[in-house]
């Protein structure tokens, strides 16, 4: 109980060494926000990466796709196909659906349709929260759309407005939210024919076909032998489970989001550069205070404690900070990036911000380490002397 109670003391007298040299850790404390602000960013942005294209035991999604194509575009299938991938045995659902993008390439900026049958969004019911307007709405209108909730904020949409992309205009009937499929929020659905007759496609053409597996074990086989089942049609496919297919869609956009890694690594070198010379120059300027300290009994071992709760204050501290606006940032901006229809939402999730925070107190310590011995290593008359 004693030792508990030094190291609050410890930590309330930092504390104060760091409040009374405002200047000092209001600078130091901007830049630690700025540096873990980046850091919970980057951080972020690989959790969802990650999230998006490793698959696991519990995915029981495929994606049946035109072979050989990429882009929406260019992806084109008999939606009949839809009666014959059903007959397979495992298939427990499948969902045609149509997609139009305003850009194919990597964006942050992409709007993206999904044409769906009522069907769909009646099995994703479980998943799907309404925030404002009604699903009866949009089945009455061959025109309405369901908006994501963060694509109707990017873009100040609210129900009854009519909104306008890839030369496809529609009403915002719902906006909508789901939890665990984060991309969903940053899309349009509407109707399938209505989306088949705009785009020009032509009815009974879709891009790609949702399918659910009944058991997640079988998900392999289920896709080689859709693919097999249509190997020698005219339109062949190529079925993958869907974060695999994210992961070999969207190249460009994970190389790119792989390189900010660095990024990152700069960030946590330059947050430990920042700390530790605030401390040392802290610790030159008490040189007779820590005379002092020693005098009236203060160890070494005190004296670096000290010093290295100062150090681990001032991270913490902008740590927590820098974490809080970046999750804020992240959560209200709705931030996501595009590529080929695909979306990847950038997401803060509790395991990234214990991370950061983690990040934030081993860099306090890291930080404190040289300043906390150099802080004690000298006698009480080297210090006087010094000063």
């Amino acid at each position: 109980m004693k030792f508990f109670a030094t190291l609050f003391n410890l930590w309330v007298f930092a504390s104060k060494n760091a409040i009374r040299n405002r200047l000092r850790s209001l600078l130091t404390l901007l830049g630690v926000i700025a540096g873990m602000f980046l850091y919970t960013t980057i951080e972020t942005v690989q959790t969802s990466l990650h999230y998006a294209t490793v698959t696991n035991a519990k995915d029981n999604t495929l994606i049946v796709y035109r072979e050989n194509r990429f882009c929406p575009s260019t992806s084109r299938l008999p939606e009949h196909y839809q009666n014959e991938i059903a007959k397979i045995d495992g298939v427990k659902s499948v969902h045609p659906m149509q997609i139009v993008v305003n850009n194919c390439g990597t964006s942050l900026d992409v709007v993206v349709f999904r044409g769906i049958h009522y069907k769909y969004i009646h099995d994703q019911s479980h998943k799907v929260a309404l925030l404002h307007g009604s699903f009866d709405e949009w089945t009455r209108r061959i025109d309405g759309a369901l908006i994501g909730k963060n694509l109707a904020r990017r873009r100040n949409l609210k129900v009854g407005d009519k909104f306008d992309a890839a030369g496809i205009t529609v009403e915002v009937s719902a906006i909508i939210e789901t939890e665990d499929e984060s991309q969903n929020n940053n899309i349009a659905f509407v109707h399938l024919g209505f989306l088949q007759q705009v785009s020009k496609i032509g009815l009974g053409i879709v891009t790609q076909f949702n399918v659910k597996v009944a058991n997640p074990s079988d998900i392999e086989n289920i896709a080689q032998a859709i693919d097999d089942r249509f190997s020698t049609d005219t339109e062949p496919t190529s079925t993958q489970p869907e974060k695999a297919f994210f992961a070999s869609t969207a190249l460009e956009l994970i190389e790119m989001i792989r390189f900010t890694r660095w990024i990152g690594l700069a960030c946590v070198v330059a947050v430990i550069g920042l700390v530790a010379n605030s401390v040392l120059i802290s610790v030159r300027g008490k040189i007779t205070e820590y005379a002092i300290l020693k005098t009236l009994g203060y160890s070494n071992l005190s004296i670096s404690w000290l010093i290295l709760a100062e150090s681990i204050f001032l991270s913490l501290m902008g740590g927590g900070l820098g974490v809080s606006l970046a999750c804020g940032f992240l959560h209200f901006q709705g931030v996501s990036l595009g590529n080929e229809g695909l979306i990847l939402a950038f997401i803060p999730t509790i395991e990234v911000i214990v991370i950061a925070l983690t990040v934030a107190l081993v860099l306090g310590i890291i930080s404190g380490l040289y300043p906390a011995w150099e802080g004690s290593k000298k006698s009480i008359v080297m210090n006087l002397k010094s000063s």
